[in-house]
Protein backbone atom coordinates (compact mmCIF):
# COMPACT_ATOMS: atom_id res chain seq x y z
CA UNK A 1 0.00 0.00 0.00
CA UNK A 2 2.80 2.45 0.94
CA UNK A 3 4.47 1.37 -2.08
CA UNK A 4 1.82 2.37 -4.25
CA UNK A 5 1.11 5.71 -2.89
CA UNK A 6 4.60 6.39 -3.30
CA UNK A 7 4.72 5.96 -6.73
CA UNK A 8 1.11 7.84 -7.39
CA UNK A 9 2.82 10.46 -5.37
CA UNK A 10 5.91 10.24 -7.53
CA UNK A 11 3.40 10.29 -10.73
CA UNK A 12 1.52 13.19 -9.97
CA UNK A 13 4.50 15.43 -9.09
CA UNK A 14 5.87 14.43 -12.65
CA UNK A 15 2.69 15.51 -14.27
CA UNK A 16 2.68 18.49 -12.03
CA UNK A 17 6.40 19.34 -13.41
CA UNK A 18 5.41 18.59 -16.78
CA UNK A 19 2.53 21.15 -16.89
CA UNK A 20 4.21 23.33 -15.28
CA UNK A 21 7.30 23.47 -17.67
CA UNK A 22 5.12 23.78 -20.58
CA UNK A 23 2.87 26.91 -19.41
CA UNK A 24 6.09 28.52 -18.15
CA UNK A 25 7.65 27.65 -21.47
CA UNK A 26 4.55 28.99 -23.23
CA UNK A 27 4.90 32.20 -21.30
CA UNK A 28 7.98 32.95 -22.17
CA UNK A 29 8.29 32.04 -25.58
CA UNK A 30 4.56 32.98 -26.67
CA UNK A 31 6.28 36.48 -28.29
CA UNK A 32 4.23 38.86 -30.55
CA UNK A 33 6.15 39.79 -33.95
CA UNK A 34 6.44 43.45 -32.16
CA UNK A 35 8.83 41.29 -29.10
CA UNK A 36 10.66 39.53 -31.69
CA UNK A 37 10.70 43.10 -33.72
CA UNK A 38 12.05 44.58 -30.39
CA UNK A 39 14.63 41.54 -29.47
CA UNK A 40 15.94 42.05 -33.32
CA UNK A 41 16.69 45.80 -33.45
CA UNK A 42 17.84 45.82 -29.74
CA UNK A 43 20.93 42.99 -30.35
CA UNK A 44 21.31 44.53 -33.65
CA UNK A 45 22.18 47.97 -32.15
CA UNK A 46 24.11 46.76 -29.37
CA UNK A 47 26.76 44.40 -31.77
CA UNK A 48 26.81 46.63 -35.13
CA UNK A 49 28.66 49.49 -35.72
CA UNK A 50 28.48 52.11 -38.31
CA UNK A 51 31.02 52.20 -40.46
CA UNK A 52 30.81 56.14 -41.31
CA UNK A 53 30.39 56.63 -38.07
CA UNK A 54 33.62 55.07 -37.52
CA UNK A 55 35.49 56.53 -40.17
CA UNK A 56 34.24 59.51 -39.03
CA UNK A 57 35.36 59.16 -35.51
CA UNK A 58 38.83 57.91 -37.24
CA UNK A 59 39.21 61.47 -38.48
CA UNK A 60 38.82 63.24 -35.72
CA UNK A 61 41.13 61.22 -33.55
CA UNK A 62 38.58 59.74 -31.18
CA UNK A 63 40.62 56.31 -29.63
CA UNK A 64 37.89 54.84 -27.82
CA UNK A 65 37.76 51.66 -29.52
CA UNK A 66 40.29 49.15 -31.66
CA UNK A 67 39.32 47.70 -34.61
CA UNK A 68 40.37 44.39 -34.91
CA UNK A 69 41.00 42.43 -38.41
CA UNK A 70 40.12 38.82 -37.88
CA UNK A 71 41.71 37.87 -41.76
CA UNK A 72 45.06 36.28 -42.28
CA UNK A 73 48.37 38.06 -41.54
CA UNK A 74 49.41 37.93 -45.03
CA UNK A 75 46.35 39.62 -45.90
CA UNK A 76 46.68 42.07 -42.98
CA UNK A 77 49.94 42.68 -44.03
CA UNK A 78 49.06 43.65 -47.56
CA UNK A 79 46.94 46.01 -46.75
CA UNK A 80 44.02 46.97 -44.01
CA UNK A 81 41.87 49.56 -41.82
CA UNK A 82 44.89 51.84 -40.67
CA UNK A 83 44.93 51.50 -36.76
CA UNK A 84 43.24 48.17 -37.41
CA UNK A 85 44.96 45.46 -34.88
CA UNK A 86 45.38 41.87 -36.53
CA UNK A 87 43.88 38.60 -34.46
CA UNK A 88 43.70 36.15 -37.14
CA UNK A 89 40.68 33.82 -37.28
CA UNK A 90 42.59 32.39 -40.32
CA UNK A 91 46.27 30.44 -40.95
CA UNK A 92 46.30 31.96 -44.69
CA UNK A 93 43.72 33.55 -47.07
CA UNK A 94 41.66 29.92 -48.00
CA UNK A 95 42.36 27.91 -44.61
CA UNK A 96 40.45 28.88 -41.28
CA UNK A 97 41.96 28.65 -37.95
CA UNK A 98 38.89 28.56 -36.03
CA UNK A 99 40.33 25.57 -33.58
CA UNK A 100 42.82 28.01 -32.06
CA UNK A 101 40.09 29.08 -29.74
CA UNK A 102 43.41 29.85 -26.97
CA UNK A 103 45.32 31.82 -28.95
CA UNK A 104 42.49 34.07 -30.46
CA UNK A 105 41.01 34.60 -26.71
CA UNK A 106 44.36 34.79 -25.35
CA UNK A 107 44.99 38.14 -27.90
CA UNK A 108 41.60 39.19 -27.27
CA UNK A 109 42.07 39.45 -23.62
CA UNK A 110 45.70 40.99 -23.82
CA UNK A 111 43.99 43.62 -25.96
CA UNK A 112 41.36 44.19 -22.84
CA UNK A 113 44.39 44.21 -20.62
CA UNK A 114 46.56 46.87 -22.36
CA UNK A 115 43.64 48.68 -23.48
CA UNK A 116 41.08 48.63 -20.81
CA UNK A 117 37.53 50.90 -21.57
CA UNK A 118 38.42 50.72 -25.57
CA UNK A 119 35.19 49.47 -27.65
CA UNK A 120 36.70 46.37 -29.76
CA UNK A 121 34.88 46.26 -33.03
CA UNK A 122 36.19 43.40 -35.53
CA UNK A 123 36.14 43.05 -39.03
CA UNK A 124 36.74 40.50 -41.36
CA UNK A 125 36.14 39.83 -45.01
CA UNK A 126 32.84 41.49 -46.03
CA UNK A 127 29.12 42.57 -44.20
CA UNK A 128 27.96 38.28 -44.78
CA UNK A 129 31.04 37.11 -44.04
CA UNK A 130 30.40 34.82 -40.59
CA UNK A 131 33.95 35.03 -39.26
CA UNK A 132 33.31 37.92 -37.43
CA UNK A 133 30.32 36.47 -35.72
CA UNK A 134 31.75 33.32 -35.35
CA UNK A 135 34.99 34.69 -33.12
CA UNK A 136 31.67 36.96 -31.90
CA UNK A 137 30.02 33.53 -30.23
CA UNK A 138 33.63 32.16 -29.43
CA UNK A 139 34.50 34.90 -27.25
CA UNK A 140 30.99 35.94 -25.59
CA UNK A 141 30.78 32.04 -24.60
CA UNK A 142 34.35 33.02 -22.34
CA UNK A 143 32.32 36.16 -20.91
CA UNK A 144 34.26 38.69 -23.65
CA UNK A 145 31.97 40.99 -25.32
CA UNK A 146 33.05 42.57 -28.70
CA UNK A 147 31.21 44.53 -31.34
CA UNK A 148 31.02 44.25 -35.25
CA UNK A 149 31.82 46.79 -37.92
CA UNK A 150 28.52 46.95 -40.47
CA UNK A 151 31.05 45.98 -43.41
CA UNK A 152 33.80 43.92 -44.04
CA UNK A 153 36.97 44.44 -45.43
CA UNK A 154 36.02 44.88 -49.28
CA UNK A 155 33.37 47.18 -48.98
CA UNK A 156 35.80 49.16 -46.91
CA UNK A 157 38.28 49.38 -49.84
CA UNK A 158 36.71 48.69 -52.58
CA UNK A 159 32.90 49.34 -51.94
CA UNK A 160 33.76 53.44 -50.35
CA UNK A 161 30.20 55.12 -52.28
CA UNK A 162 28.10 52.14 -51.05
CA UNK A 163 28.81 53.38 -46.98
CA UNK A 164 29.52 56.76 -47.13
CA UNK A 165 27.43 59.86 -48.13
CA UNK A 166 27.00 60.97 -51.77
CA UNK A 167 27.95 64.71 -50.67
CA UNK A 168 31.46 63.01 -49.08
CA UNK A 169 32.53 60.77 -52.18
CA UNK A 170 34.96 63.62 -53.60
CA UNK A 171 36.01 64.80 -49.53
CA UNK A 172 37.47 61.70 -48.65
CA UNK A 173 39.96 59.23 -49.88
CA UNK A 174 39.82 55.71 -49.03
CA UNK A 175 43.61 55.71 -49.14
CA UNK A 176 43.74 57.73 -46.55
CA UNK A 177 41.81 55.22 -43.85
CA UNK A 178 44.06 52.24 -45.62
CA UNK A 179 47.80 50.84 -45.13
CA UNK A 180 49.97 48.07 -45.68
CA UNK A 181 52.27 46.62 -43.28
CA UNK A 182 52.75 44.46 -40.17
CA UNK A 183 51.79 47.57 -37.83
CA UNK A 184 48.46 49.19 -37.40
CA UNK A 185 49.47 52.56 -38.05
CA UNK A 186 48.25 56.20 -37.40
CA UNK A 187 45.89 58.51 -38.85
CA UNK A 188 47.49 61.40 -40.80
CA UNK A 189 46.56 64.57 -42.64
CA UNK A 190 42.74 63.57 -42.85
CA UNK A 191 40.42 66.29 -43.10
CA UNK A 192 38.41 66.16 -40.05
CA UNK A 193 34.66 65.87 -41.57
CA UNK A 194 31.66 67.58 -39.15
CA UNK A 195 28.78 65.41 -38.62
CA UNK A 196 26.09 64.75 -40.28
CA UNK A 197 23.56 64.60 -37.47
CA UNK A 198 23.89 65.75 -33.81
CA UNK A 199 22.62 63.53 -30.59
CA UNK A 200 22.46 59.39 -30.73
CA UNK A 201 21.33 58.89 -34.20
CA UNK A 202 24.28 60.18 -35.93
CA UNK A 203 25.50 58.06 -38.79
Amino acid sequence: MKNRNLMGLILLIIVISSVTSVIVYNVIENKSNEDHMYDFYAAEAAVHVSPHHIRKHMAQGDDSFILVDLRSEEEYVEEHIITAVNVPAYKSRDKSDYGAVERIVGEFEKLIKNNPGKELIVYCYSGPCMTGRKVGKMLADRGIYVKHLGIGWNEWRYHWTIWNHEHEWDETDVMDYVIGGSEPGEMEGVKKVEGCVEGGFGC
